[in-house]
């Protein structure tokens, strides 16, 4: 998911940044191991295993616990790279140490790792955690202690939503989003899945049931959200409490919705923002109340086609930022969907990405509705005075 002001690390998304494997663990003198050696040998090696392949998806690495597959591919999206500094030329910078190996019963531990490096005299962390091992034929397999953490929780069920909350939750916006969700699937044909939402009290909490007792990146935040995908589950770990402004946002749950049921190669960035406006506003701010600030921002018999293409920003400041070829977008997408259903704005949504010539979303739109750049400035027009201001 794409919370707007807070820090966003989503598991489910690919990112073209390539990893080295890391090294194995380091194991301190001071650290107790377990008294059976052959099964802390076997538990070192497995630990390494998952390390060395936590450069790969988690679905795809052999030691992780597929029980837990959406936490723990959240929790190893935090500790991919970790190893590197952020300065390009100081790779495996920080090693990993093993911290404390804790025993929890025969066959399951809690293992405390630890990212860290002496840059001159000063030692410096840059992430530590705790991962669940449980013993599993000759080997163990590893996830995220976020079920541990959260055993006592309550949840409440919505749809193909469930909700987990430590002290409260506004029930009424959780149905209510549940239900949106609900209504953009339905006019996407999206898949089926589940959605596990957590909301917890503040960023801090949330990297701890995580399985994060410290990450340098997030030092001075007051908010991130941590999601992934896995098991046919989408989960979202909510670091800023469900009374937060943006903890239901339907602006980007329609994001969400949509990059769940077509390549986001495919997706036009414009034409997702504008439908976004349209069927969830932007920044707490309503699609009327949008498109009444837009009305006030832009003359009018404006060369509407100059316009799309500066592509100027009329919100309140580069944040909070509102664009008008997004406006723009959002007014063809309506007259689409009235006309042609919503079959037609998904052809426009997956032209292709973002041109600077526009040259695919002219030509879609144009297939789509007959609007093309020689009779764009009288077709917009016609929308923008046709447009109910409530």
């Amino acid at each position: 998911m794409f919370k707007k002001i807070y820090l966003i690390l989503t598991g489910i998304l690919i990112t073209v940044v390539s990893y080295a494997q890391p090294g194995p663990v380091i194991i301190p003198q001071y650290v107790k191991l377990p008294v059976d050696s052959v099964q802390t040998k076997k538990l070192i090696s497995s630990l390494n295993g998952f390390l060395q392949q936590s450069i790969n998806p988690t679905k795809d690495n052999t030691f992780s616990l597929k029980d837990y597959l959406p936490e723990t591919a959240a929790l190893v999206a935090e500790i991919r790279g970790m190893e590197n500094a952020k300065n390009p030329d100081r790779k495996d910078f920080y090693k990993c140490y093993i911290t404390n190996i804790m025993p929890l019963d025969s066959t399951t531990y809690i293992i405390q790792l630890a990212y860290m490096a002496v840059d001159g005299a000063t030692p410096i962390t840059r992430i530590s955690i705790k991962l669940l091992a449980r013993r599993a034929g000759d080997g163990y397999l590893f996830y995220s202690p976020l079920k541990r953490n959260t055993l006592n929780w309550k949840s409440k069920q919505e749809g193909n939503f469930t909700f987990y909350y430590r002290t409260s939750l506004d029930t009424a916006k959780a149905a209510n989003y549940a239900k949106k969700a609900q209504e953009f699937d339905a006019k996407l044909h999206a898949p089926v899945y589940g959605n596990q939402m957590y909301f917890c009290d503040d960023l801090q909490q949330s990297l701890e049931v995580l399985g994060i007792d410290y990450e340098a990146d997030y030092n001075g935040l007051t908010g991130a959200d941590f999601s992934a995908f896995g098991n046919n589950i989408e989960l979202d770990v909510m670091g800023t409490g469900d009374g937060d402004t943006y903890a239901y946002d339907i602006h980007d749950l329609w994001h969400d919705r949509l990059h769940h049921t077509i390549p986001v190669t495919t997706i036009n960035k414009p034409v997702d923002e504008a439908c976004a406006y349209l069927y969830g506003g932007s920044w707490g701010i309503s699609w009327n109340d949008i498109f009444k600030r837009f009305k006030a921002a832009m003359p009018a018999h404006t060369d509407w086609l100059a316009a799309f293409n500066e592509n100027k920003n009329f919100g309140e400041n580069q944040r909070y930022h509102l664009y008008v070829a997004y406006v723009i977008d959002a007014l063809l997408a309506q007259k689409i969907e009235k006309e042609k259903g919503f079959a037609g704005v998904m052809a426009l949504l997956s032209c292709g990405k973002k041109e600077d010539s526009n040259d695919n979303f002219f030509l879609a739109l144009h297939k789509t509705i007959g609007i093309n750049r020689a009779n764009f400035n009288t077709e917009v027009e016609k929308l923008i005075e046709g447009e109910e201001v409530k």
